[in-house]
């Protein structure tokens, strides 16, 4: 089931730990037309850093070429909100995890460019299937 725990983000808790969510997490991405640009291992970063301990996180910024092109056709600088940010992390629970993705018409909305919200409103519907799919929702 999707939940939704802010106004700018899609999330879900699966049963399923860390590693196995982030590796069906990018397939999920990748199946809705999604590849990974950026990876940003926050434990490790953390760990370095700081010195400190955190649990399994990860962001992984996702991009859908086709939808990222018609978006920086619509208004160049929409590339500051670009790619959009989908995370993974551990819970208390080691069996568990949550898989979120920023809400891309949240996001977007900022740029208040009426031709992007409907590219905004296509990538939040694939980030709906990808987020419900890693749960096997």
């Amino acid at each position: 089931m999707l939940q939704h725990p802010t106004r700018y983000g899609i999330s879900t808790t699966v049963d399923l730990p860390f590693d196995q969510a982030q590796a069906r997490t990018r397939e999920a991405l990748a199946s809705e037309g999604f590849g990974v640009l950026t990876e940003i291992d926050v434990t490790a970063t953390l760990r370095k850093k700081l010195d400190v301990e955190f649990r399994p996180y990860i962001i992984l910024g996702a991009c859908n070429p086709p939808l990222a092109h018609r978006a920086l056709e619509a208004e160049l600088d929409i590339g500051l909100l670009l790619p959009c940010n989908v995370i993974v992390y551990a819970t208390d629970d080691p069996a568990r995890s949550v898989v979120a993705a920023l809400d891309p018409v949240a996001a977007l909305s900022v740029s208040g460019n009426e031709a992007i919200q409907p590219i905004a409103e296509e990538v939040r519907n694939r980030l709906q299937r990808v987020v419900a799919s890693v749960g096997g929702v």
